[in-house]
């Protein structure tokens, strides 16, 4: 768990511009600020917004005049991925370069039958739009301590093989592009939810080929729906409503395992994240993946209309 109250902490909130704010991208701002805060160290949001084909028209301009209403303002201007491809490609260039990465021409139906998995090229011909792989050679066993979710350990190799960095279509995969992101940004401290918990090994990796900076992890618990199911793929992913700010971040912090009473007299905002600031305790936070969407908001909690 982060927790040195050190002014180098650096800490972020990296939504995708894939939606409107819902309840757990909530959990996931306030908890990552909340130990930004409790650590007196910065707090930084970053818009993940390299995959096109997937974004909502608008959705990172109300994603992030949500963050604003519920008071969650980052220390320094936010940064977009789709502004950045300069230094993706330089990262790419440098792995090309000593051999790390290599063009594959395999498609998806190419390695149906590894599940997936890309140990050796086997593409039946060239492809005139190859994808950029990072070669991850036969025993990469990555193993680190989350900071939530205690020790972790994958082995990359076999799990997930030689992963994209580059897609065929052109457009930047997410692990490189967050590896150099959070370098470049100099974060000490990834804060996220346990959904990216099995990528985290992939950029580690790929951070140490790198000789980039690895940060600290914390993972926090997931919010699913009564079914189980992850908040993207419910029917309960609606907004949050921002024009009633209160109530859901106040289910958020009961979801993160704080004292409810430590916000009873809170009126506003400002007044609420104080109050949250001055009470928050790191331990409370649950360690486990995932916590239920009914009940965290089983109080007044109200969705966007």
């Amino acid at each position: 768990m982060p927790h040195a109250a050190s002014p180098a902490y650096r800490g972020r909130f990296a939504p995708s511009p894939t939606g409107d704010l819902h309840f757990g991208s909530l959990l996931a701002a306030l908890g990552s600020w909340l130990l930004a805060r409790h650590a007196n160290g910065s707090w930084l949001v970053r818009i993940e917004d390299v995959d096109p084909p997937r974004e909502v028209a608008g959705a990172s301009r109300r994603q992030l005049e949500a963050l604003t209403a519920f008071g969650l303002v980052p220390d320094e201007p936010v940064v977009r991925q789709s502004e950045r491809g300069a230094l993706y490609e330089a990262a790419l260039q440098r792995l090309l370069a000593t051999g790390h990465a290599f063009e594959c021409h395999c498609s998806r139906s190419d390695l149906a039958a590894t599940g997936g998995v890309h140990r050796r090229c086997v593409a039946a011909r060239r492809r005139p739009d190859p994808a950029i792989r990072l070669r991850v050679p036969d025993g990469t066993v990555v193993a680190f301590d989350d900071g939530l979710q205690g020790p972790q350990q994958q082995d990359v190799a076999t799990e997930v093989g030689d992963f994209v960095l580059r897609r065929a279509e052109g457009y930047w995969a997410y692990q490189l592009a967050v590896v150099v992101d959070d370098a470049a940004q100099g974060i000490t401290d990834v804060v996220r939810g346990a959904d990216l918990l099995d990528s985290t090994p992939r950029q580690v990796f790929l951070q140490r080929v790198l000789g980039l900076p690895v940060p600290r992890h914390a993972h926090l618990p997931l919010v699913v729906d009564a079914a189980g199911r992850k908040l993207s793929k419910s029917d309960a992913a609606l907004p949050v409503d921002p024009a009633t700010p209160l109530p859901a971040l106040q289910a958020a912090w009961r979801a993160l395992g704080q004292d409810e009473a430590a916000l009873a007299q809170a009126r506003d905002v400002a007044a609420l994240l104080h109050a949250a600031r001055a009470a928050f305790d790191p331990a409370r936070i649950p360690r486990g993946q995932h916590v239920a969407l009914a009940a965290a908001h089983n109080r007044g909690f109200i969705f966007a209309p």
